[in-house]
């Protein structure tokens, strides 16, 4: 089952929507009239399983996909815990050993944005770079997982491109200042529940292009910590719940690595596409003035 959160009105973005897509190729869709946000459709068994016979129905009206306003998958997720150098490639074209602990840092909602919504560049950098990146979303409270139970922690899959800001980034021996400016987070354009995917995503390509040249190009089963023990490190530290959010790390490839270093520019499209899951894309924009 694949859904999304929309913004009925795109000029109101405190007022989202839930929507079902049809199947896989989510050229189809029609609201889940039953619910006002995700979160509280993931947080309810009976919820969910009233929206898998919605999608199991054949004689709804369903919509086109066009043109829908996409919102963050969650958009104001109480926790989004990010892993850091969780590819030994990613870590070795940053100057980094291969750790022994994950680098955990945390990203604000006000950072994230939907499918096909713009990033932006601030005024203040243009060193805006890509990470593609598997995301979960955790559907019910939970503290010291263990490995044989914590997979049912997990609500669904999704992708995210942990935007950041390098100039920002470097300026701290931590790495959240440069990870959480506004609209950087690209989240969507959906949730797949964990039953249309490998166990525990394994063995998913995943892949960022900028204006269609293939930028990273690697698969989960490269994880140095997979999602199994990474909610096992995570949650013996703190509580999990429904909504929250977990990105799992990027790969090598990344624009400041390269030579000469590539970042995002007003005009630019990234897509980040992971198997099974989709295709998140989003143009880069300048940002406004507010």
């Amino acid at each position: 089952m694949r859904l999304f959160t929309y913004y009925p009105n795109p000029s109101n973005k405190e007022e989202t929507c839930v929507g079902i897509f049809k199947d896989a190729s989510e050229k189809e869709w029609i609201e889940f009239s039953e619910v006002e946000t995700l979160l509280e459709t993931i947080s309810s068994p009976l919820l969910m399983k009233r929206a898998k016979e919605i999608q199991g129905q054949t004689n709804l009206l369903w919509q086109s996909s066009k043109g829908i306003a996409f919102a963050p998958v969650i958009p104001k997720p109480e926790k989004i815990v990010c892993m850091g150098l969780n590819y030994a490639d990613h870590a070795k074209e940053g100057g980094h050993a291969r750790p022994d602990y994950p680098s955990f840092f945390m990203r604000v909602p006000s950072s994230l944005l939907g499918h096909e919504q713009p990033m932006i560049v601030p005024p203040v950098s243009d060193k805006l770079d890509y990470e593609a990146e598997l995301a979960f979303v955790i559907g019910k409270r939970c503290h010291r997982l263990t490995k044989e139970n914590a997979l049912e922690a997990i609500a669904g899959y999704s992708i995210f491109n942990d935007g950041s800001m390098r100039d920002y980034q470097r300026k701290t021996t931590q790495w959240t200042i440069g990870k959480n400016f506004d609209q950087t987070g690209g989240f969507g354009p959906c949730l797949v529940t964990p039953d249309e995917l490998p166990e525990a995503a394994h063995g998913l390509r995943i892949q960022s292009r900028l204006n269609g040249k293939i930028m990273q190009d690697s698969n989960t089963d490269h994880f140095l910590w997979g999602v199994v023990e990474t909610l096992v490190l995570i949650s013996e530290v703190m509580t999990l719940e429904p909504g929250d959010v977990v990105i799992t790390g990027t790969p090598a490839g990344v624009g400041y690595a390269r030579t000469p270093p590539v970042f995002m520019q007003p005009g630019d499209i990234v897509e980040i596409e992971i198997d099974g899951i989709g295709i998140l894309k989003n143009p880069i924009a300048k940002e406004l003035n507010k």
